[in-house]
């Protein structure tokens, strides 16, 4: 349980000391949460909320009298997400840790408290500096998708493909589809806490939500972008595999067609009719050879001639 009083700077306290006259930021575990909700006000759903991770993304908050909850779900590039849970009243920013494995989140906080500290002290500025630190790898890992597709487009025309193309497009898409519903699930938080319903910010005070809004938006209309650039990638390799088996597919015709007319020699000197002149004849054998061979190798050449292969 770790309280911040931001007033000339940000010192820690101690759960005691807080005021509520004083600005103050805390990072709290959801069982200290249980602990001290009677003592902020918190409703009993807000703390069952904080209880346990939820499974899907989570959009918008729920605005009670005199604070605002909402539950997020954080998206990290090792694929094993983060949960915490945001309550604001007015001069207070509490942080819930639900789940964070490696620490991260908590961190985050701290930069952000200190960070807020030498620039003007206020728990939404804060709140805003956190979420802000929480998706700056996001322009990183989309700038790196896109140089992926961009490789993997190229492989597409140039006929390079790797046989685990779809695999990788696949994950690709997953890793998208997580950044658009995790940047809508800000989005949507920082759009309710815009509207002010309760009246814990003032009017002043919302260009942070307002530039928090603006910067997610933009994150998500490009991941939005990749996501169609996807499905077109995800089309030219339905593409590429149909040329690629029509190619086939022309290849066989021309070889069955070129070997086709040696199955009406055999099946015509297989009748076996005893009139036949080359079953006596001395050259008759060679003559059959010869016969086959220059009639495949010209309908070969008639294919060569118009580019059937």
């Amino acid at each position: 349980m770790t309280f911040f009083k931001l007033e000339n700077q940000a010192v820690e306290i101690g759960i005691d000391e807080i005021k509520d006259s004083v600005l103050t930021a805390g990072y709290i575990s959801s069982g200290e949460l249980a602990e001290i909700a009677p003592r902020f006000g918190f409703s009993p759903e807000t703390v069952e909320a904080c209880q346990r991770a939820n499974p899907v993304f989570r959009t918008g908050a729920e605005v009670y009298n005199d604070y605002t909850f909402s539950e997020l779900r954080i998206v990290n590039e090792s694929g094993d997400d983060d949960w915490i849970g945001v309550c604001l009243k007015k001069n207070l920013l509490l942080v819930v840790d639900i789940i964070d494995y490696d620490g991260s989140t908590k961190n985050s906080f701290l930069k952000a408290v200190q960070r807020t500290s030498s620039t003007g002290l206020k728990p939404e500025k804060t709140f805003c500096v956190f979420l802000e630190s929480l998706i700056a790898d996001g322009s990183a890992a989309i700038e790196n998708m896109r140089n992926t597709i961009s490789d993997m487009e190229e492989s597409v025309v140039t006929g390079k493909v790797e046989d685990a193309f779809n695999t990788q497009l696949l994950e690709i898409k997953k890793k998208l589809l997580r950044l658009y519903n995790y940047y809508d699930q800000i989005l949507d938080v920082a759009t309710t806490l815009e509207d002010n319903d309760n009246e814990i910010f003032r009017d002043e005070d919302l260009v942070y939500l307002t530039n928090l809004s603006a910067k997610v938006t933009r994150l998500r209309s490009d991941v939005d972008s990749l996501s169609d650039s996807a499905d077109h990638l995800q089309d030219a390799y339905s593409s590429f595999l149909d040329m690629k088996m029509n190619r086939s597919m022309k290849i066989l015709t021309v070889i069955t067609t070129a070997f086709f007319p040696l199955t009406i020699i055999v099946g015509w000197y297989g009748m076996n009719f005893q009139s036949m002149p080359e079953f006596t004849w001395r050259y008759g054998y060679i003559y059959v050879i010869v016969l086959s061979v220059v009639i495949v190798a010209a309908l070969v050449a008639i294919a060569r001639k118009h580019k059937w292969f």
